[in-house]
């Protein structure tokens, strides 16, 4: 009988939420067509955290948030407000108004952002070969965006996407402090901010876009990226970081901007030409540098 070693099953499963989420991409630009962008990233959230309440319940992990210090309500409010509201809320803005492959590409400088946010605020410092992973993605950047033609309702989609970068290094940099102290189990963290977050951009979407009767086949893209894409993708791959490097995890989560990319010429007809390519291939390359470094350990 056929059989893996745990090293290699955990690559693949991996590999296949990573899967799971670049194939979020397709759904959510054919489910915007029907529903308002806020509104539709409210509800595949409020419904993850519906998905996982009762699982972190029977777990117990729901008991260190009966009685959370002010310190610990406060920061978990502000990670669900940066990483769900307005990183998750900006994503599906930015889908949008732009493809599916430009909203990756610019999504894809957060590691590079995070890496700047950490000298501000974590007192890290950041290497040569960072330094050179980070001009090499705005090289890449600066490629697949030449000549600079961009109408004007995706310059609003750039400017939407951009502020999700921020939010979503933001997120990132809260995250790792919240998760560092230990005082919260992960599975904690991620309901009372997913809560937290999902549900204020869910009541935002209505007030502003509002809740339109929703078809059939849109109920069934909330609930597939609601079920399969984020409440047993996210857990999956916290199950897969039992036994993956934090370099392997890099390399695995990097592939994404090339699987869009194809998912997207695929099931979106968004074709790339040679320079676009191009682009792209220097912008992962200029990320993958940025993570592996930041993930090696110190020499």
């Amino acid at each position: 009988m056929f059989s893996i070693s745990p090293h290699l099953r955990a690559v693949l499963q991996a590999l296949f939420v990573t899967l799971l989420w670049s194939s979020s991409w397709v759904l959510i630009k054919r489910g915007l067509e029907d529903i308002p962008a806020l509104t539709f990233a409210g509800l595949r959230y409020v419904l993850a955290f519906l998905l996982l309440l009762p699982l972190a319940a029977r777990r117990g992990d729901l008991a260190a948030l009966r009685h959370p210090s002010r310190r610990d309500a406060l920061t978990l409010a502000a990670l669900g407000l940066l990483l769900y509201t307005v990183t998750q809320g900006t994503q599906f803005l930015g889908l949008e108004r732009l493809p599916a492959v430009t909203t990756s590409l610019l999504l894809s400088f957060s590691p590079v952002m995070v890496g700047l946010l950490g000298i501000a605020l974590l007192g890290e410092r950041i290497t040569r070969a960072q330094w050179g992973g980070i001009a090499l993605y705005l090289a890449g950047v600066l490629v697949y965006f030449y000549p600079v033609a961009i109408p004007a309702r995706e310059v609003a989609g750039l400017a939407i996407v951009l502020v999700g970068v921020v939010a979503n290094a933001g997120s990132a940099v809260l995250g790792r402090g919240v998760n560092r102290q230990r005082t919260l189990s992960p599975l904690a963290v991620t309901v009372a901010s997913m809560g937290i977050g999902s549900v204020v951009m869910l009541i935002a979407g209505i007030a502003t876009q509002g809740l339109p009767a929703l078809s059939a086949e849109s109920w069934a893209i909330i609930a597939w990226l609601a079920v399969a894409n984020t409440a047993f993708a996210f857990t999956l791959w916290n199950h897969t970081q039992r036994t993956l490097s934090a370099i392997e995890t890099s390399i695995i989560n990097n592939t994404m901007l090339i699987q869009i990319a194809v998912l997207a010429w695929l099931f979106l007809g968004e074709r790339l030409g040679p320079r676009a390519i191009a682009g792209l291939a220097l912008a992962a390359s200029g990320t993958l540098i940025v993570q592996l470094r930041r993930a090696a350990p110190d020499s």
